[in-house]
Formats: C-alpha cells, sequence, structure tokens
C-alpha cells in the first residue's frame, strides 16, 4: 500500500500543474522568477510611468529656521515693549456735554470749547502729525472715568477721506464689561482695535465735569525711517499686552508646552532626487502549496 504522504503529494502536483504553469526546477519557490501575466504586448499598461524619488532629511528648526521661514525679525521690525502705550487725558470743563475728537490728523478738527485732549507721554498735536507718516494699529483699550454713567455715552470710530467719504463705527463701551473688572470706573478690552492713520478718528461725547482716561496698546506700525536702511517699514509687537490683572497677564505670556518641554519645529530639506521606474507586481502564486522534493 503507498504511503499516505505520497499519495497527498500526487494530488497536490497535480493540481498546481493543472492552475500554474510555472516550471519547478528548484526545490523552493524564487521570488526572482517571472510568471506569465497574461498582458504581454501591453507593457505600456503593466508598467507604471517614472516618477520621481525625493531623498528628504528633516533638521531641527533652531539655526535652520532663518532659512525657511521669511516672515522673522529679519524681514519685521519689533516694536519696544516701553514704547508702545498711548495715555489719552480728556477734560471737559465747558459747563456743558461737548463733543471730544482723539487723532483726525488730516482733518485737525478743533475741539469745543471746554473740552481738553493731552498725551501723557508727548502731546495730542504729535500723535497726530505721527498717524499721517506712520501709521499704526491698536489693538486693546483700557477706559478709565470719573463718572460711571460715561460709558453710556458710544464711541466712534470714524474714518474720513479728502474725498467726502465717512465712515462710522459705534462701539458701546459696556458691552466690554466682565467679572475681571471689579471697580465700575473702569474697563478693560483686550478685543477693541482701531487703525489709526491721517484720515482715522475716535469721537464721543463727554458729560459736562468728567475726565476719562484711555490707554492704546500699539500692536503694529509703519517706520518709514526703515527705508533708509532697506528694511521693512512694518513694525510688530511680540509682548502681550498687560492688563494689570496677575491672572490674565500670566496666562498671556505663558507660551504653550508639552510636558514642559517648548515642542521643536522640524524642517523638511530635500538632499537629493532621483527618477526612478517602478517594478512589475507579481502575481501571488495560486495553490497555496508549497513544492517539496519527494524522497
Amino acid at each position: 500500500m503507498r504511503d499516505y504522504d505520497d499519495e497527498l503529494m500526487d494530488y497536490e502536483d497535480d493540481a498546481e500543474d493543472r492552475y500554474d504553469d510555472y516550471d519547478y526546477e528548484d526545490e523552493y519557490y524564487d521570488d526572482e522568477d517571472e510568471f506569465d501575466t497574461g498582458l504581454e504586448g501591453n507593457e505600456d499598461s503593466y508598467y507604471d510611468d517614472d516618477y520621481i524619488e525625493e531623498e528628504v532629511e528633516y533638521l531641527p528648526a533652531g539655526e535652520y529656521e532663518d532659512q525657511f521661514d521669511s516672515y522673522k525679525t529679519t524681514s519685521i521690525g519689533r516694536i519696544d515693549p516701553n514704547d508702545r502705550t498711548f495715555t489719552v487725558v480728556v477734560k471737559n470743563t465747558s459747563g456743558a456735554d461737548a463733543e471730544a475728537i482723539i487723532f483726525g490728523g488730516n482733518e485737525e478738527a478743533a475741539q469745543p470749547a471746554g473740552v481738553t485732549v493731552t498725551v501723557e507721554e508727548s502731546s495730542h498735536k504729535e500723535v497726530r502729525e505721527e498717524s499721517k507718516a506712520n501709521p499704526f494699529k491698536i489693538a486693546g483699550m483700557k477706559m478709565s472715568v470719573s463718572d460711571p454713567l460715561q460709558f453710556d455715552n458710544v464711541l466712534k470710530v470714524t474714518k474720513r477721506t479728502a474725498a467726502g467719504s465717512n465712515t462710522v463705527r459705534v462701539y458701546q463701551p459696556r458691552n466690554a464689561t466682565s467679572p475681571q473688572n471689579f471697580t465700575q470706573q473702569l474697563i478693560d478690552d483686550n478685543n477693541f482695535e482701531m487703525d489709526v492713520t491721517g484720515q482715522d478718528s475716535l469721537r464721543f461725547l463727554i458729560k459736562d465735569g468728567v475726565t476719562v482716561v484711555f490707554t492704546f496698546t500699539m500692536k503694529a506700525r509703519a517706520n518709514m525711517g526703515n527705508l533708509l536702511k532697506g528694511q521693512n517699514v512694518a513694525e510688530l509687537s511680540q509682548a502681550p499686552r498687560t492688563t494689570g490683572l496677575p491672572q490674565l497677564d500670566l496666562l498671556r505670556t505663558k507660551k504653550p508646552t508639552a510636558f514642559g518641554l517648548k515642542p521643536k519645529r522640524k524642517v523638511k530639506k530635500v538632499v537629493r532626487r532621483r527618477p526612478v521606474k517602478k517594478t512589475a507586481r507579481r502575481r501571488p502564486r495560486r495553490g497555496g502549496f508549497m513544492r517539496r522534493r519527494r524522497r
């Protein structure tokens, strides 16, 4: 009687000979041999088009960062944190309510009688003149008043052009109230924004006998003097605005970290490129059995 293993091998040989045209000459299956694909004469559809393979290398940002990121301090100037605030004091001693005008360098509208506008760091006239040649952007405003009822009067952000157009945006100070403002005479709004050019002005109705103090924080400005140095005229403030509330100031100055470590950026750098041709995929072997030499 024949051995069971020999009989099983005969069935395997017959099945593989029927459904596979591979010529077995070696003891084991050779991965480098080719199969008949049935697509002879259609090599264009069998092989994919040539493509370019890139060999890349990832570098830590650090010293290479300036090479791959143009939005740096080398191209955009930096505003000194000690030179970015305007403290504007407005007083009304006229005996009646009157409209005060802040900025508005082109128009240079006169203040109503009894209304005075002063800038603690310099003068209102100097700020007006500077806004013509070096416009700036305000981001953040602190407003304190001697009478809380003054907050009922809205602020009007006005833009007036020489051609006669006049655009007015209304800002309500009481919309900025929050639990962080502990006193009724103070409002601190970090979201207040205003462009200050020769065309822009801030107008509001000030009550009689009231003193209003604004503290504006400069976020960006144009420094035309940089043209003489061949540098970008734009300058930005990188330091966060100080509110005087420790819990908010610490939150704004804290940089996001992971596990206490500052994340490191990786920069992708292409080392070289070379053309590569894709190789044809072999069909999976049918039958699923490994030919074994008979003993």
